[in-house]
């Protein structure tokens, strides 16, 4: 479904090669030697991050087989661009579905499996890893990263802004997530939601305080894809090579959203709609940590400077999304991994 389908990435590439991460290319005769005496492996890795086009990049996709980094890979790889994934296949959610979007990645390009990591050490250690070799590599590439709406934790100010503090996290994930991370998930309310009203077992619908539903800021995914290659196309070159640093380095944060908040209970009817299905709800009290009430974008920096422009409401991604899930986990043989 989406952005698996037919759906073409409307940023296209602007910027030249020497932006990408260093690639071997057999130009000579040293480099043919070289390159013969590759592992069958390794000579595919070079072939996959081989950009396509003349002004594509190569682009490293951490989280690879995850939700937004599978989508972020396929629209590389569709304009052009050479690609190769990483991912540490984690048991944070089924991992049955990363294989199988693994599966269908590997059909365009490389994907390295890891051992799984925590929260902690993969969106902080392995994040500052991956810095401390981009600034040895000669040119310096550029770096987008995802991060997540519970970095703004308890912020009461709405919409959420760049300029907020986000030194209040609500839960160990968006502490760390304050520093990287790309991020349907079956951990999202949706996805559970879906499955648990499809069973005939009980959802739960939670409620602040004051007895109002807590509302989220949805944004579908090939809208957050748009706004991730964006902010590469549109980033400068490199400030430094080899290690040594010869001028301020380009640093942008944007959010990328819908910019739209809607009840949790208005999802829920959403999908019973669209499931045919009523669901067995129990509203419960929003616990004191570990949530937030609200999330909601202002995405006007992203508007501006990256002419970012969310064109899916919720309605129409729950309706894509509810097609790819029943076709998926309807036993067919030909999945889609969304």
């Amino acid at each position: 479904m989406s952005l698996l389908d037919t759906t073409r990435p409307s940023t296209q590439g602007k910027l030249k090669p020497e932006k990408s991460l260093l690639y071997l290319q057999p130009h000579h005769q040293r480099s043919l030697r070289l390159y013969s005496s590759l592992s069958k492996w390794e000579k595919k890795v070079i072939k996959s991050a081989r950009p396509k086009s003349r002004a594509g990049f190569t682009v490293l996709v951490t989280g690879a087989a995850g939700f937004v980094g599978t989508h972020v890979s396929v629209a590389l790889k569709r304009r052009g661009d050479g690609v190769l994934g990483l991912d540490n296949f984690n048991h944070y959610y089924d991992v049955n579905l990363k294989r199988d979007r693994q599966k269908l990645l590997k059909r365009g390009y490389v994907m390295r499996c890891r051992i799984p990591k925590s929260y902690v050490n993969s969106n902080i250690a392995g994040f500052v890893n991956l810095l401390e070799v981009c600034k040895s590599a000669d040119p310096q590439p550029a770096i987008v990263w995802a991060s997540s709406s519970s970095v703004y934790g308890l912020n009461k100010r709405v919409p959420f802004s760049e300029k907020d503090r986000t030194d209040q996290p609500a839960s160990l994930y968006a502490a760390t997530k304050k520093f990287t991370g790309l991020g349907g998930r079956p951990d999202m309310a949706y996805f559970f939601f879906t499955k648990n009203i499809l069973k005939g077992k009980e959802i739960g619908v939670y409620e602040t305080a004051d007895g109002k539903s807590v509302a989220r800021d949805f944004t579908y995914v090939d809208d957050i894809v748009k706004g991730c290659l964006a902010a590469l196309d549109t980033a400068k070159n490199s400030t430094g090579s080899g290690g040594k640093k010869r001028g301020p380095a380009q640093f942008r944060v944007f959010n990328l959203g819908n910019t739209s908040p809607v009840p949790v209970s208005k999802l829920v009817s959403i999908l019973e709609k669209l499931l045919k299905v009523k669901a067995k709800k129990k509203v419960l009290p929003l616990p004191r940590n570990g949530d937030v009430e609200f999330t909601h974008a202002n995405i006007s920096s992203a508007q501006r400077e990256l002419g970012y422009m969310p064109t899916t409401d919720l309605e129409m991604g729950l309706k894509k999304f509810v097609r790819w899930y029943t076709g998926y986990y309807s036993g067919s043989t030909k999945k889609k991994s969304w």
